[in-house]
């Protein structure tokens, strides 16, 4: 597969002022984290290709995201909950599971059959979670059914996925797609691989899912609603189609739409502060799904700081309402379920969805 490295993407391709701005805005920095310590850790359930199960979420806290070091994405301050100096050991990192771990037993009556880990970057990136660590860590989740394992398109390769295959777990890369265009990837989000890419990392699971026959593997896509400088109907319309476009690709069994929120030292932030841009309404993150219920894969999405003016919101009084729709959604994949809420704020949002241009965003607060 192609390897579009980040250190490379920057030169020549117009993100060189967006990660000159990225980088000033990080700078304002002063958090330290322990290395010892994951980021977050956290028991839910979610919908898998084997049925909605029991989840243990982990976040780990490594060096960081390399493209984010470069300058990174509009509107991701995760870079910034990172430890210092670029690395973390492998003894940290795995003194890092062992407390998700004692957290995992302590609040659930048995273990989750189902394991995610995620990092500010990629898991499958080396410099992040050296090999060492990434195979201890799948013999550590080796009596687990299936693991979720996030990384970028360009270090995603058989031989990493096979990591975990090997062990007895079923195995699926969340990609950070972001968006099925090119264009609103670049030029909104500054990530600087391709789709073509995507579906090359794809093809690489794919491989090593056609040679397991207990346990399988495959790819979950990341895709974020409403980057900076979308109207909300352009932001609607370039979801709806992206959500098509990745079910339509073979090993893309899962697309997880994430509305964007307003994270600290990020563009988004900078722009929000100064009035210029409000996170997608929940009305459209109901619209999304029920418009996509159809399609060959599963749809769900899990709206970070809902309710909130830095999340995805409506007015304020029909927020939890929807919400809760959203996330019975995603475990029974019925659109029927967002036909039982209702607000006068929904008529707000079709006048949005009809009048809103990037010329005189956002329309509505």
């Amino acid at each position: 597969m192609s390897t579009p490295t980040p250190e490379a993407a920057e030169q020549g391709r117009g993100m060189d002022a967006h990660n000159a701005v990225m980088r000033e805005v990080r700078a304002e920095r002063d958090e330290t984290y322990d290395p010892h310590e994951p980021t977050r850790v956290w028991i839910d359930e979610d919908n898998t290709p084997d049925g909605v199960r029991q989840s243990l979420t982990i976040i780990l806290n490594t060096g960081g995201c390399r493209w984010a070091r470069a300058g990174g994405c509009t509107m991701c301050g995760y870079v910034a909950e990172s430890v210092e100096g670029g690395s973390v050991t492998h003894e940290a990192l795995m003194d890092q599971i062992d407390v998700c771990l004692d957290h995992e037993q302590a609040n659930a009556d048995e273990p989750s059959r189902l394991v995610k880990i995620y990092t500010s970057g990629s898991f499958l990136d080396e410099r992040e979670v050296p090999a060492e660590t990434r195979a201890a860590i799948a013999e550590t989740f080796a009596d687990r059914d299936r693991i979720v394992l996030e990384s970028l398109p360009d270090f995603v390769t058989a031989d990493a996925v096979s990591d975990f295959t090997d062990v007895g777990l079923s195995t699926d890369v969340a990609i950070g797609l972001e968006t099925a265009t090119d264009r609103v990837r670049h030029d909104c989000v500054n990530k600087y691989f391709e789709f073509s890419d995507f579906e090359a990392a794809c093809e690489e699971v794919r491989a090593v899912d056609a040679e397991t026959d207990d346990v399988s593997a495959g790819v979950k896509a990341y895709l974020l609603l409403k980057p900076p400088f979308l109207a909300e109907p352009e932001a609607v319309n370039d979801m709806i189609a992206s959500i098509r476009r990745c079910a339509d690709v073979d090993g893309c069994h899962t697309v997880s739409m994430n509305p964007c929120n307003v994270q600290r030292y990020t563009m988004v932030d900078e722009l929000f502060f100064e009035g210029g841009y409000r996170p997608p309404w929940l009305w459209s993150v109901a619209h999304i799904l029920a418009e996509t219920a159809d399609a060959d894969a599963i749809v769900v999405s899990d709206p970070v700081g809902h309710g909130s003016d830095r999340g995805a919101h409506n007015c304020g009084e029909c927020d939890d309402r929807v919400q809760t729709a959203i996330k019975d959604f995603d475990l029974r994949q019925d659109p029927s379920v967002f036909e039982q809420v209702d607000c006068e704020c929904e008529r707000t949002w079709e006048h949005v969805m009809a009048a809103e241009t990037s010329y005189n965003m956002p329309l509505a607060r």
